[in-house]
């Protein structure tokens, strides 16, 4: 582990960071702490487990593109809790190439007469850059976000840009003319490329479009997926669902270990891609399905059938109780709660151990160094306290 830790000349301006300038170990120490207290009385809380090198680890950069007051284009970040855009040169958390593409994409504005765009007036094409880079397999996907599907010398600004960066797979224009803020709009062009990168994660090779969501910090996605895998225990003859399933990614790892796994899903588009990823990575014993989880896992029980382990995880808000009745309702053996946000996780695990579980333990991971974020994976048994599960 680093035992010199660089400070962000901006990290009070941008506020992404809140942990800027804490040493990491105290950081992991901060961390660690937090999850203790949530689930304090519920389970034991694990070392949490950091990162060797805390830095550049997200493989997807935003940069919101903008104008300073003299009229020259600025690329940044949005200040914490406003739409002020504070310029980035170098972030100390982002890939460093998907800086160097954007800062590339800046300084080629003025020669190729492109307008950034104003969000008060509504004059103006460019409104934000997207880098997404597959870490295994350095494939690079650069999204131009346009405020009109009009993109004047679009194939020359391509070409100029790929000359200067040639390590990029494909370029992306997404349109977005709508007045809020959501940073992606519903349609978009290939100007070059296939359109999609793949990376790969845990020996599983995913496809990941310029909406897809996937997790920024591979690294330490191996690390969280792999402590998952590990406490459900699979032993290669189990039923497996894969809650909120998203493109299949923890879903299709299970499948490797497991009997057969049924991922669910509300987002169709996210279980079209999840089915492509099974094609791809030619899981035959996993299937998908575009429905409410906790509805699906009802019927399933009313139909008498049985899963033997349920992977959930939820947005940051965490799950209702009617989700985790269905759970209950279905009874597997294992639950391998995973979440972004410890504090709803404690809410609903008091509330499965209410309702005939023992918490094992939680496992936090620190995904999002420098900032105050944590993830955690905890494992609910149906077993008695003292029956030894795999850890």
């Amino acid at each position: 582990m680093q035992t010199k830790f660089p400070v962000c000349p901006i990290a009070k301006k941008c506020g992404g960071c809140q942990y800027q300038g804490i040493p990491y170990p105290q950081q992991l120490m901060k961390k660690e702490k937090e999850v203790r207290a949530l689930f304090k009385g519920i389970c034991t809380t694990h070392e949490i487990a950091g990162m060797e090198e805390p830095y550049h680890y997200r493989n997807k950069v935003h940069a919101v593109f903008d104008r300073d007051r003299k009229g020259n284009p600025i690329s940044g970040v949005y200040k914490m809790g406003t739409h002020q855009v504070v310029p980035v040169e170098q972030c100390l958390i982002e890939d460093e190439k998907a800086d160097e593409i954007i800062g590339t994409i800046r300084g080629m504005l003025k020669s190729f007469k492109i307008k950034t765009y104003d969000e008060d007036t509504g004059y103006g094409l460019l409104r934000h850059v997207l880098v997404k880079r597959g870490f295994a397999t350095n494939e690079i996907m650069v999204i131009l976000v346009t405020a009109s599907p009009v993109f004047p010398s679009k194939n020359n600004f391509i070409k100029a840009l790929r000359k200067i960066h040639p390590e990029i797979t494909t370029v992306v224009q997404n349109i977005n003319n709508r007045g809020t803020s959501a940073v992606l709009g519903k349609k978009e062009h290939v100007l070059y490329g296939k359109g999609y990168i793949e990376d790969v994660l845990m020996g599983c090779r995913f496809r990941i479009s310029a909406s897809s969501f996937y997790q920024i910090n591979p690294i330490q996605t191996e690390v969280l997926y792999g402590k998952a895998i590990s406490l459900a225990g699979l032993a290669g003859r189990e039923t497996v669902i894969d809650a909120y399933c998203g493109i299949g990614t923890i879903g299709l790892i299970a499948a490797k270990k497991a009997g057969q796994v049924i991922g669910v899903e509300l987002n169709p588009d996210a279980v079209r891609d999840a089915i492509g990823n099974a094609r791809r990575n030619e899981a035959k014993n996993i299937r998908f399905f575009t429905a409410d989880a906790g509805e699906f896992m009802v019927e399933m029980a009313k139909e008498g059938q049985k899963a033997d382990v349920v992977f959930m995880d939820p947005p940051r808000s965490g799950s209702d109780e009617a989700f985790l009745s269905s759970v209950v309702q279905l009874a597997p053996k294992r639950i391998v709660y995973i979440s972004c946000n410890p504090t709803t996780q404690a809410r609903d695990v008091k509330y499965l151990t209410k309702h005939g579980y023992c918490a094992e333990g939680v496992w936090p991971v620190d995904m999002f160094p420098m900032t105050d974020e944590i993830e955690a994976v905890c494992l609910l048994s149906s077993r008695k306290p003292d029956t030894k599960v795999n850890r």
